[in-house]
């Protein structure tokens, strides 16, 4: 890296002609940090790290009058969606600029099947738009109201609709990225096809994001529903089962441990003490052959709205992925969580029968290959680092897959290998450096 650690940012501040910027301490504070500290690891890591300058861009023109003051002067720089990652991906390591796309949230173009965007888009607002001729995102994380596009391509990974489309990263989720580098001369360039991977889940370590194009899914009418059980491993063969289900269509299948339901106050009327339940979206279309698979694995309805009803209030999603754990914290803040993938119902249930009550099971199916697979996002009462690791090891030495959260470099936090694709690709676009840095392990390396 060739990063400068004597800057004045006030003269940068108005070198930026014509751009918002501020230096003001507690907007600094709220615009360097994420959800951290979902971590207690991350907490000790991240709390005291800031930006020192932000800017506030709103054309692709300034963004790369921003990337020519970083390079001219070495200034580190870190892009920002809304803020709404849970492993510091836009928490700047090194200090200086913040670039938040938050103004950058035109919808260059919408129709059947494909929309072009700026970062910055509200995944929710786009939403909104998207179905007004029939169509929505294929794929959205429990923050959806707050989320942007930019930031879920850069940070993000599952959320809603993963049952049908599996990760952001499988190909052909994201179609088209336009970026602006931090190369001597800044340039702007555009990735298509298998190229996009180079950004995807990047951390914004490998270009300024300033469009991007994604297809769409049809829209449906989505009814939301709990249903309850006796038997943790009965509700965990029920979402199977209704995810393998291929005559029934579906966005959502969350199934949540006794007592996690317990975290929920809003649907305590719902969930009687000590049932595990199943939160759902599902096509209103589908329902009738739904409720035959529901009587099928003894499952009793205790909620049902339809999709006119549910956009009213406060949807489902929102106690899902990992706003489960965010409900839970609220709660009891010594909890944190893990990210598993189980794979099969038969390691889920060993794991589930070790873990007592150190662990609560929390599952969102989703498609991984070509089959629907139950992964985990367990509330784990964090009692010490070292616990924490002989418990993620303990599910690794069974065949289990952890996404460790508890970690902030893009490997790590991963597949746990460093990606020479992208490796590559940020010598080339950012040779010294200056795109968040030290969150890609292989470039640091």
């Amino acid at each position: 890296m060739n990063i400068n650690t004597n800057i004045n940012y006030q003269k940068i501040a108005e070198e930026l002609t014509g751009i918002e910027t501020t230096t003001d301490s507690d907007r600094l504070a709220k615009l360097s940090l994420d959800y951290y500290h979902f971590s207690p690891i991350l907490t000790k890591q991240l709390q005291d790290k800031r930006g020192e300058l932000a800017v506030f861009p709103t054309t692709e023109i300034e963004v790369l009058q921003i990337a020519r003051t970083c390079v001219q002067h070495k200034i580190p720089l870190t892009v920002r969606g809304a803020g709404t990652g849970n492993y510091g991906q836009c928490i700047p390591l090194d200090g200086g600029i913040i670039l938040d796309t938050s103004k950058m949230n035109k919808i260059a173009s919408l129709k059947a099947g494909i929309a072009c965007v700026q970062p910055g888009v509200r995944m929710a607002a786009f939403d909104k738009r998207a179905r007004e001729i029939g169509w929505e995102l294929r794929m959205a994380p429990s923050t959806y109201r707050t989320a942007t596009i930019g930031g879920f391509v850069g940070g993000g990974s599952v959320g809603m609709g993963s049952i049908n489309y599996g990760q952001i990263s499988d190909r052909g989720n994201v179609r088209r990225v336009r970026l602006v580098t931090l190369e001597e001369t800044p340039r702007i360039i555009e990735l298509k096809g298998d190229e996009v991977q180079k950004v995807i889940h990047g951390y914004g370590t490998t270009g300024i994001v300033t469009e991007l194009e994604i297809p769409l899914a049809p829209a449906y009418p989505w009814q939301e529903v709990i249903v309850t059980f006796d038997d943790f491993m009965t509700a965990a063969s029920f979402g199977q089962g209704l995810s393998d289900s291929n005559g029934i269509v579906k966005k959502l299948v969350s199934i949540h441990g006794s007592p996690i339901p317990s975290y929920f106050p809003a649907l305590q009327n719902y969930i009687p003490k000590g049932k595990h339940c199943a939160l759902l979206m599902i096509s209103e279309y589908d329902f009738a052959p739904f409720q035959d698979l529901v009587k099928e694995y003894q499952g009793e309805i205790t909620y049902s709205k339809s999709s006119a009803e549910a956009i009213k209030g406060t949807s489902l999603l929102e106690f899902t992925w990992n706003h489960t754990t965010l409900h839970a914290r609220s709660v009891d803040s010594n909890l944190t969580y893990l990210q598993t993938f189980y794979f099969t119902l038969e390691r889920l249930e060993k794991l589930y029968q070790e873990a007592g009550d150190e662990i609560m099971i929390h599952l969102e199916f989703l498609r991984a290959g070509n089959k629907a697979v139950p992964a985990g996002l367990q509330l784990i009462r964090f009692t010490t680092e070292a616990r924490l690791n002989e418990i993620i090891q303990n599910h690794e030495s069974q065949g289990a897959f952890i996404a460790n959260p508890h970690v902030y470099t893009i490997e790590d936090g991963g597949n746990k290998q460093i990606d020479p694709q992208k490796v590559a690709f940020k010598r080339q676009i950012d040779p010294y450096g200056l795109l968040n840095p030290g969150k890609m392990r292989g470039f640091e390396k």
